[in-house]
Formats: C-alpha cells, structure tokens, sequence
C-alpha cells in the first residue's frame, strides 16, 4: 500500500474521447425584440425603407424634369467677351472658394486640391474617427461636428457666390432661340425702331439671335422694362451703349420688348 507521500507524486493523465461529441453553441444574434426601439432586421425591413425613400426622390425628380423644362443659355458666342461663365450649382461653393486670396492666384493649388481633398478625406474617415455605438448625433460630437462643418461650408460658400455674380451679365434664357419657333409682329410700330436702329443686324428679323447678338423673341419672360432700358442704354457683352438717342423711341422700344414674353 502507497504512502500518503507516494501519491501526492503521481501523475495524472486526462484522455480524451473523440466518441463524446463537443456542444458547439451556434452564434446567432440575440431576437430584435429584446431592444426594442433600438435596432431592427437590415432585410427586409432597414433595406425596404431604403428603397421607398429612393423611389419617392428618384419619381419626384422625374416628374419635375418634365413639368419644368431646365433652363438653358443662349448658343456660344466666342465673339462676345463680356461674357462671364460660372459652373453650375452644385460647383459654385468651389467656385466661390477661388475668389479668396488664400486659395487663389499661386495659391490655386489650395483652394482645388487641398482644401476640397482635407474635406473629403475627413469625410471618409468620420466612420474611424468615432467608433462610438451611439446613434444620436449629440452623443458622437467628431462624426456630427465634420459633417455640420461640410453642410455649413457648402450652404455659406454657395450662397456667396450666388449673390456674389451678377446673373444679368449672363444673359440667361429659358428657350434656345433659334429652335424656339416665336413669331414676332412685323407690323408693330416699335419693330420699325427696332430695325431703324440696326437692332436688327445682331438679333436678327425675327428676334431670334444671330452670332453676336443674343435672341430677344421672349426677352420679356426675363428682364423688366427698366433693365432693358439699361441695357439699351449702357450695353451689354458686345453691345455698345449709346445706339438709341432718343428718349421716346427708347422708351417705345424697351416697352415693346418688354412686352415679349411668350403670353398672349
């Protein structure tokens, strides 16, 4: 028989049975139920809202590009050189970032490349930035406080330069004259005016623009009376100013084109 001292020295050994099948328990998340309020299925029901929200923005989108023909300029001249271009909206917060001085001029690199890429690759990195589970913005202030700073940024410089232009230097119209078929009265007494001073030469018999002068068939749909007078009277892109002299042949003018908006 085996001391006491003998068996605290002997070893023991564990054999394992490969007949004994191990439980694996299956790693499924916990029912949605349990937070509720808090959480929900990405399919179908995240998923679903997703598309119902891109399908009401994509119809509405749809529905206004017919009911509301986009507005278009007139043909290119490259012969008038007070024409001043200007992209289009979704570009003018980049456009108004080249007007300072600090990302303009030699310093142009900055305002297109540097700026506009800090910007996006905060952007980008927001997700890493905050790691936080927090769904409420005021709880993950690095993720809200970059996208406020990019809302602001783009609503503020927009602004800027949209105020910042002048528009009527660009001679916006919503009709592509010569392919806008408007007949013009050719008996009207101010339409004598009108090709008396050699109106006629630039804009054409039917008002309809030629290569340098731009269509005024419908320039009263766009400037009142008292810009076309002013622009009659100081010019404009290629126009001089000064043509019409008289203030009654002027006035009778700037009334008969103001009156050319397309209603009957």
């Amino acid at each position: 028989m085996a001391s006491n001292h003998d068996n605290h020295h002997k070893e023991v050994k564990y054999v394992e049975d490969s007949r004994i099948l191990a439980r694996r328990v299956p790693n499924i998340p916990k029912d949605y139920s349990e937070f509720p309020g808090k959480t929900e299925p990405f399919w179908p029901n995240f998923l679903l809202k997703e598309w119902m929200v891109g399908a009401v923005v994509l119809i509405g989108f749809l529905v206004l590009t017919v009911a509301h023909e986009p507005p278009l300029e007139r043909l290119a001249d490259p012969t008038d050189t007070g024409y001043s271009p200007v992209p289009d909206w979704y570009f003018l917060f980049l456009f108004q970032l080249l007007k300072y001085s600090f990302a303009s001029g030699p310093y142009t690199v900055i305002g297109t490349v540097v700026i506009p890429g800090l910007a996006f690759t905060a952007l980008l990195l927001a997700p890493w930035l905050d790691r936080s589970k927090e769904r409420r913005p005021i709880k993950r202030p690095i993720a809200s406080g970059i996208m406020l700073l990019v809302i602001v940024s783009l609503f503020v410089l927009t602004y800027d330069a949209y105020k910042g232009h002048d528009w009527s230097q660009n001679e916006v119209y919503a009709w592509d004259s010569p392919y806008f078929d408007v007949e013009i009265d050719t008996t009207h007494p101010s339409y004598e005016l009108y090709a008396q001073y050699t109106c006629i030469n630039c804009h054409g018999e039917n008002l309809e623009g030629g290569a340098v002068g731009v269509p005024l068939n419908l320039v009263g749909a766009e400037l009142s009376e008292d810009q076309i007078r002013n622009v009659i009277i100081n010019g404009q892109g290629a126009m001089p100013s000064g043509l019409v002299d008289d203030e009654e042949d002027l006035q009778a003018l700037a009334e008969w084109l103001a009156s050319l908006d397309g209603e009957e």
